[in-house]
């Protein structure tokens, strides 16, 4: 078949398949340029610079043979001399290319074979490329679709512009598809892959659940109500906290819906999953509480540098508190992003006498003083010797049954034991070989120079390679349950911030890096005495 004739058919069939894969119709022509050009290739010559044009108007197609212009030919295919070359342009300089038109010619089965297999790949690259293009600004959206088949429980969902995949472990337990039901999803990934472009698909996703509210609360969409966070244990229960922006409407009452119309939807769509709102707070200990809906909280205690809580509830409230299989506990940890730790009144009751009893013997066995005075410092919230060196004479003078002459002793023994203590450890950082240099450290005691000694970090330099996890420890969740590792000054009152803080100075020290705070207070400094300088 001559390439001449059948130009509208080039482009008749350039618009097929342009509207068939919805990709541009330049698209189409490119390809079928690129495939023409191979098969004049085998006609011409591998190493022949061949191109083939086609008019996107006309449908003619155009074949031209370029030749690099060089002083001495080496190559008579792809090269022409500079004298023949101007003999065609006049203009022509070594490195130039020349054009030189191709006469058509026809097709051998072969040749046409390997055109169509070129048009086929391009056109897929380019329906990929059109499918990533679309899916991947669409990540965080909930799609509807058609079930296309079940592969090793995985469901395949016809998207009408892509095919998107539910993993068998993104899927509701006990949910079933078959070919032709209709889903909606949550495209929490789209990836370009050797396949194509796969279009990562879920039902389990805590965002699912927060996007279908969106659907069906018309603040959530309006933005007058904020889903804050979702906590979920798919197909069973679940917990979301959201907070209004407008104070006159009811976050909770907006979200259930009359008659509980709105949640009802979302609990239909999750196969009957439950689900608890809950009203969020700024107040970490209140949105905890909050969390913890339906079991009652007596008290609270948080620890913001470990990310803890501790919640006491009545002991008739435990198993509501901890749920089945603990997954009260579990979801409103999740929610709300703290560890929390509960304790029935008994087990704190119980804990808090057992405290009582070691800061007794504590304050025993450091200032020599029988159990009757043990019991009265602890029970005045002492809870260590450092509390009893350093607190205002007064504050101990003014304890029932103390004068100022008993305040002025229990002081006296305590700062003796500090200090002897403190010799004890001196002892100790010199003869695991700490260096002096580390005392300098603003925060650095002689308990943790040992601390550090014992875990063989005995230079700056040692010190300065010490990440904050090593000096304070740190936690990590293990099969639903947190694990906590301690660190080298575990059970010494020192803040994440603070050791990192500790870390840095060390670096600076040690030349690692500048310190970048001292600079600006010098260059003020120098400000400040300019204009003194000034005004005198």
């Amino acid at each position: 078949m001559a390439v001449s004739a059948n130009r509208l058919e080039i482009l008749q069939i350039a618009d097929a398949v342009a509207r068939e894969k919805s990709i541009d119709r330049s698209i189409v022509i490119a390809s079928m340029e690129d495939a023409l050009q191979k098969a004049a290739r085998s006609r011409y010559g591998q190493e022949t610079e061949v191109r083939a044009e086609i008019n996107p108007r006309t449908g003619e197609v155009r074949f031209s043979r370029l030749m690099l212009v060089v002083d001495q030919v080496t190559n008579d295919a792809t090269q022409i001399s500079l004298e023949d070359a101007r003999k065609r342009n006049p203009a022509a300089q070594p490195g130039d290319w020349i054009s030189e038109t191709l006469p058509p010619f026809d097709f051998g089965r072969i040749a046409a074979q390997s055109a169509k297999q070129i048009i086929v790949q391009k056109v897929r690259e380019a329906e990929r490329d059109r499918q990533y293009e679309e899916f991947k600004d669409r990540i965080g959206e909930i799609v509807n679709g058609v079930v296309k088949r079940v592969e090793y429980g995985n469901v395949i969902i016809d998207l009408g512009r892509g095919e998107g995949v539910i993993r068998r472990d993104e899927m509701i337990p006990r949910e079933t598809f078959r070919p032709g039901d209709r889903v909606r999803a949550y495209v929490y990934d789209v990836r370009r892959e050797q396949r194509g472009p796969q279009i990562f698909l879920s039902r389990t996703h805590p965002q699912f659940m927060a996007k279908l509210f969106k659907q069906e609360v018309p603040e959530i969409y309006d933005g007058v109500i904020e889903v804050k966070s979702v906590a979920r244990d798919p197909g069973s229960r679940a917990k979301i906290a959201v907070v209004s922006r407008d104070s006159s409407i009811d976050p909770v009452g907006a979200c259930v819906g009359m008659r509980g119309s709105r949640v009802q939807a979302v609990v239909g769509e999750l196969q009957g999953e439950r689900i608890d709102i809950i009203p969020w707070s700024a107040d970490a200990a209140t949105f905890i509480v909050n969390a913890l809906q339906p079991a009652e909280v007596v008290k609270v205690v948080l620890d913001e540098d470990s990310n803890r809580i501790e919640v006491v509830v009545p002991d008739d409230q435990l198993s509501l508190a901890i749920g089945r299989r603990g997954q009260n506990v579990r979801l409103a940890s999740q929610l709300t992003g703290w560890d929390i730790d509960i304790l029935t009144e008994a087990e704190e009751s119980e804990r808090r006498q057992r405290e009582f009893e070691e800061r007794t013997r504590v304050f025993m066995n450091a200032i020599d003083v029988d159990e009757v005075v043990g019991r009265l410092l602890a029970s005045e919230g002492f809870s260590s010797v450092e509390d009893l060196a350093f607190v205002e004479l007064s504050e101990l003078a003014s304890i029932e049954g103390f004068d100022e002459d008993t305040a002025t002793e229990i002081q006296t023994r305590a700062k003796n034991y500090l200090d002897r203590v403190e010799a004890e450890n001196e002892a100790r950082r010199k003869e695991l070989g700490v260096s002096d240099e580390l005392r300098e450290i603003e925060g650095m005691t002689s308990e943790m120079l040992v601390r550090l000694g014992e875990n063989d970090v005995r230079t700056m330099e040692d010190f300065a390679g010490c990440v904050p996890d090593d000096l304070v420890g740190w936690s990590e969740k293990k099969d639903g349950e947190t694990v906590k590792h301690e660190g080298f000054f575990t059970g010494v009152d020192l803040s994440r911030e603070d050791a990192e803080a500790m870390i840095m100075a060390a670096r600076v020290r040690v030349g690692w890096i500048e310190n970048s705070v001292s600079q600006p207070q010098e260059e003020g400094e120098e400000e400040g005495a300019t204009q003194e300088a000034e005004q005198d």
